[in-house]
C-alpha cells in the first residue's frame, strides 16, 4: 500500500492517535482503516488552511472509530451527515407560486390541503388556481413571476364528462376573460399542443383516473409528475388514492410518498379532501385527513353560504398567516367575481331576518350606540378587556377569538372592520412573533398619560 505524499502522513498520525501496543488486526481491517484515513486526508486537504494539527488528529480518530464500526452503521451515519442542518448550511430559498392578500402561499416542494364540506366550492377554488397558472391575477390572488406555470390536474372522483365540462365551461372562460379572440386562440393552442413526443402538453395536462383501481392511482400520479414536471399539481381528491380513509399505515405511506414527490420535483401538490360530515366538525376526514393536516405546509377551507357567497380562507400554516377571507360570487357566465361590501351586508341582514332578529345578540356592555342597524362599539374598552396585559403579544387568531367571544360578534368581516379601526386609532399595534406570525399587542401608555389626572392628584 503506497503512502500518501506531502504534509499529510496517515501512518504517522495513526501511530500518534492509536493506543500503545494495539494490534494491527487483519488485512481487511487495516485496509478499511486506510480507506477511512484517505477520506480524512481529502477533508484535510480541502480545508487545510482552516485546520490545526489537533483537528487533523481528530479527523483521524473519527476515521478509526468509523473503521471499527459495522458497515451498515457507517452507511447510516454517512447518510445522516447529508441531512445535518447548521446555521451556515447553504440551502435554497423557499419559493411560492401565488400571493393571497399580499402574503406568499402555495410553496414549491410542499403539500397544501384544500378542504370543506361537500359542494362548498373546493373544485371551484382549484379551478381558480389552475387558471392563475396562465393569468397574472384573479380575485386579488397574484401569480409569482411573469412566466406561465405548468399544471397537472389529477381527477380521481368525477366522471370524464364532468372533468371535461369544468375545463370547457369554467376554466377556459376564466382564462379567456378580457382577451381578444386571437389572444384566446393563441393561449389555448399553446396550452394543449402535444409535446415533441407527440403526447401531453408542456403546460396543462389533465387526467381522469376514476375508472382505474385505487392501487394504481398513486403510481400513475408519480409517473405523470416525473414525465411532465408540473409546477402545480391538483389532486382532486386524495381520498381516492387509498381504499380506507382510516387505514393509518396506508394513509401515512400515501402522504409521505406525496411529500417526497413534491420535494423531489420542486412542485406544489394541492390535495383536495372533504371535512368530516358533522356540521360542527371541520377537521379533515379520516386518518388520511389527520396525516395531511400534520404534514401539509398550509391548509385552506372553502365554504358556501345559503345565498351562494363563497369563502376561501387559510386555516393552518407553518409560516405566513393570512387572516383575511376571500369572498366571491359566481356570475351568470360561471365567472367568479369579488363579493362587494354591499352584498356581504345584505347577506348578514338576510341571515338576521331569517333568524327572526332585527339586531344581532351582541354584548351591549361594549356598544355605545346604534347607527341604524349597525352597532358602534366602545373600542378602547373592548381592547382593554380582550387584551388585558399591555405589551403582551397575541397571535392574530387568538386575538380574533378573544374579541369575537367577548362581544358576541359572529361575522369575521365585521371583526376585520373593528380590528382595522383599532389599528388606525392606535389602540393596538401590529407586529410579528418569534415564529414570524402576525401578532398584535396593546401599547404601554405614554409617560404623560400617567400624570394626566386633576391638579394635585398623585400618579400613584
Amino acid at each position: 500500500m503506497e503512502r500518501p505524499q506531502g504534509n499529510w502522513n496517515p501512518l504517522e498520525l495513526l501511530e500518534r492517535s492509536s493506543p500503545a501496543g494495539e494490534s494491527e488486526g487483519s488485512w481487511n481491517a487495516r485496509k478499511r482503516i486506510w480507506n477511512h484515513l484517505e477520506r480524512a486526508k481529502r477533508t484535510w486537504n480541502a480545508r487545510r488552511a482552516h485546520y490545526s494539527m489537533n483537528t487533523a488528529l481528530s479527523l483521524v480518530r473519527e476515521a478509526l472509530a468509523l473503521a471499527g464500526q459495522d458497515q451498515q452503521l457507517v452507511t447510516c451515519l454517512q447518510r445522516l451527515e447529508t441531512r445535518r442542518i447548521t446555521p451556515n448550511k447553504d440551502l435554497p430559498q423557499m419559493a411560492f407560486l401565488f400571493r393571497l392578500f399580499g402574503k406568499p402561499c402555495f410553496p414549491r416542494g410542499e403539500l397544501v390541503g384544500l378542504t370543506g364540506k361537500p359542494k362548498s366550492g373546493k373544485t371551484f377554488v382549484s379551478s381558480i388556481l389552475r387558471t392563475l397558472c396562465f393569468r397574472e391575477e384573479m380575485l386579488t390572488i397574484l401569480r409569482e413571476g411573469a412566466e406561465p406555470l405548468r399544471v397537472l390536474w389529477y381527477d380521481t372522483e368525477q366522471s370524464d364528462e364532468s372533468t371535461q365540462d369544468i375545463l370547457r365551461h369554467r376554466i377556459l372562460p376564466m382564462m379567456g376573460k378580457g382577451l381578444s379572440r386571437e389572444e384566446y386562440n393563441s393561449l389555448t393552442s399553446d396550452l394543449f399542443e402535444p409535446n415533441a413526443l407527440g403526447c401531453g402538453s408542456p403546460y396543462f395536462n389533465i387526467f381522469n383516473v376514476r375508472q382505474d383501481p385505487w392501487r394504481e392511482r398513486l403510481p400513475l400520479l408519480e409517473a405523470a409528475v416525473r414525465q411532465y414536471k408540473p409546477d402545480l399539481v391538483i389532486v382532486d381528491g386524495i381520498r381516492d388514492l387509498i381504499n380506507d380513509i382510516n387505514d393509518g399505515v396506508l394513509a401515512q405511506d400515501t402522504v409521505e410518498r406525496l411529500m417526497h414527490l413534491a420535494s423531489e420535483h420542486h412542485c406544489c401538490i394541492a390535495c383536495v379532501l372533504h371535512q368530516n360530515k358533522s356540521a360542527e366538525d371541520k377537521n379533515l376526514r379520516g386518518w388520511i385527513g389527520t396525516e395531511l393536516t400534520h404534514k401539509a405546509f398550509e391548509v385552506y377551507e372553502c365554504e358556501k353560504s345559503d345565498d351562494r357567497i363563497f369563502s376561501f380562507s387559510q386555516k393552518l400554516t407553518r409560516k405566513y398567516d393570512i387572516i383575511d377571507t376571500l369572498k366571491y360570487i359566481v356570475d351568470e357566465q360561471g365567472i367568479p367575481q369579488l363579493c362587494s361590501v354591499e352584498a356581504l351586508l345584505e347577506s348578514e341582514q338576510r341571515k338576521r331576518q331569517q333568524a327572526g332578529n332585527a339586531r344581532p345578540e351582541l354584548n351591549r356592555t361594549y356598544i355605545l350606540e346604534w347607527n341604524g342597524t349597525s352597532p358602534v362599539f366602545n373600542l378602547p374598552l373592548v381592547m382593554a378587556d380582550a387584551l388585558p396585559e399591555q405589551g403582551t403579544i397575541y397571535v392574530a387568531k387568538d386575538m380574533q377569538e378573544k374579541i369575537m367571544k367577548l362581544t358576541n360578534i359572529t361575522s369575521p368581516f365585521f371583526y376585520n372592520k373593528l380590528r382595522e379601526q383599532a389599528l388606525s386609532e392606535g389602540l393596538i399595534l401590529r407586529t410579528t412573533n418569534a415564529y414570524g406570525h402576525v401578532a398584535y399587542y396593546r401599547p404601554q401608555p405614554l409617560q404623560q398619560d400617567l400624570f394626566s389626572g386633576a391638579p394635585g392628584d398623585a400618579p400613584f
